[in-house]
């Protein structure tokens, strides 16, 4: 029997942040396995890890990573990493680790902070960031429910990438973000048709604070509490927009109006493309 772990990643609460399923030994498991796997379990990715062979340069902490929804597998997935490299250091230790993902190479750092709580820090695979045409922004808009004078025209519309692609809409208001309640068949469509994973709907609160939502129908999942690889992508948004300095820290509070408050932190140095989201998860034993 398939041993699945939970997590609650970026946060100290189990009752916050986003949950992961964990399988650490997914050898032998087929796609329609993991698939049916990340069905039973529901959340809104169960992470599958099989070990590098013996000999490889990071020996015992380098691992193949997939991630499956309820309804697909996608290309990468933050909290579920996170949550994997928690897992991980609590059986072999905190350190550096090497997840090779549909996606590409990414590492993660993981450490313990002065209370003991593990944090898990990932680096993005190179992100990038293209436009995107009004009529497809009226369309995502009209499946929202929301107009295009509720939007943010210092944060213009884009598709970001850092792992897998995502919509990025800034509202206005915080009322605006907190007020969700969309078409979820027809905003699976859309984002069907564009190879989008979620959207990421954004508020700033300050030139280094936002509050985020994240709708995700193409997996089966009306809204994500929290999502790491929309961070990542949302650091390379503002940054491509000149928003931040080449080196900046951001915070980004997600899950507050889903009553499953999360923290997610990213970094962004210069010199360097990548992206840094970090973040802490804490088992949930069920």
């Amino acid at each position: 029997m398939t041993q699945v772990l939970h997590y609650a990643a970026f946060t100290t609460d189990p009752d916050g942040g986003n949950m992961a399923g964990v399988v650490l030994d997914a050898a032998g498991l087929d796609d329609a396995d993991m698939l049916a796997i990340a069905a039973e379990v529901g959340h809104s990715e169960t992470a599958f890890l099989t070990q590098a062979p013996a000999g490889a340069a990071e020996a015992g902490r380098a691992f193949t990573v997939r991630y499956f929804s309820p309804k697909t597998e996608v290309p990468f997935c933050g909290h579920a990493t996170v949550a994997s490299a928690v897992a991980l250091a609590e059986r072999i230790g905190p350190g550096g680790l090497v997840f090779e993902t549909p996606a590409g190479t990414v590492p993660v750092d993981v450490a313990a902070d002065g209370d003991g709580v593990l944090w898990a820090t990932l680096t993005s695979v190179d992100p990038y960031v293209e436009p995107v045409g009004e009529h497809d922004v009226a369309q995502a808009l009209e499946a929202l429910g929301w107009r295009v004078d509720e939007l943010d025209p210092d944060l213009p519309p884009r598709i970001a990438y850092a792992g897998s692609r995502h919509l990025v809409l800034a509202a206005a208001t915080r009322e605006r973000l907190a007020d969700l309640d969309y078409d979820f068949e027809g905003l699976a469509r859309y984002m069907t048709e564009r190879d989008l994973i979620t959207l990421q709907l954004v508020w700033r609160e300050s030139a280094d604070t936002f509050h985020v939502r994240d709708p995700f129908p193409v997996g089966g999942v009306v809204e994500d509490p929290a999502t790491g690889a929309a961070a990542a992508a949302f650091g390379a948004y503002l940054r491509d927009l000149g928003k931040v300095g080449p080196s900046a820290v951001l915070t980004l509070h997600q899950g507050v109006d889903m009553g499953r408050p999360g923290l997610l932190r990213v970094e962004l140095r210069e010199g360097d493309t990548r992206v840094r989201v970090s973040g802490a998860a804490v088992p949930v034993f069920r």
